[in-house]
């Protein structure tokens, strides 16, 4: 028998980080998600199965103009392209508190395989009796394999925003 684990959204947070003008980063997040986990039981989570879902339009980077231009066509089209998906082929224990995750990140209609580096932060109840997991999992890809391609030179030559993205999320997820 199973057992499922729910993203605890308000606990939850899926962050990105991207150069801009080389010079600097530019951090965003994903305000709305979602996400599972199935186990074999409640205390190995080897060989879990691994589901996850960001809305494409809860994208925050605290810059209403920058926000709207990465929802467009030239970003996440996100009117074409609502979720973000992320669907697990490997979840493999390296040690107590960490593991390496392993599948097909879709965005944009374009699916890359894709690894993430993952710390187990531990389990404990909360205050109503629920048994909860917390997780880091950190990555790196290439927006434009996604078909993220829009991007500027400046007068001295630099690129505008940089291809490699850092992702990373810190989860905390609800037995079910």
């Amino acid at each position: 028998m199973s057992v499922i684990w729910k993203v605890d959204p308000s606990h939850s947070d899926v962050q990105f980080k991207v150069k801009h003008l080389v010079i600097s980063t530019v951090i965003g997040n994903f305000n709305t998600f979602d996400g599972t986990i199935e186990t074999s039981n409640e205390h190995d989570f080897s060989a879990a199965k691994i589901s996850f879902s960001v809305d494409a339009v809860s994208i925050d980077t605290h810059v209403k103009d920058r926000d709207e231009h990465l929802r467009s066509a030239d970003f996440f089209d996100a009117a074409t392209y609502p979720k973000l998906t992320f669907t697990s082929s490997s979840f493999v224990k390296e040690s107590d508190e960490a593991y390496v995750l392993k599948g097909n990140l879709t965005i944009k209609g374009h699916t890359e395989s894709t690894v993430f580096q993952v710390t187990f932060g531990g389990s404990a109840k909360d205050a109503y009796g629920n048994l909860k997991v917390g997780f880091e999992a950190t990555g790196k890809i290439s927006r434009k394999a996604f078909g993220l391609k829009w991007n500027d030179v400046t007068e001295a030559g630099s690129v505008v925003v940089a291809d490699e993205v850092k992702i990373i999320l810190n989860l905390q997820f609800i037995k079910q």
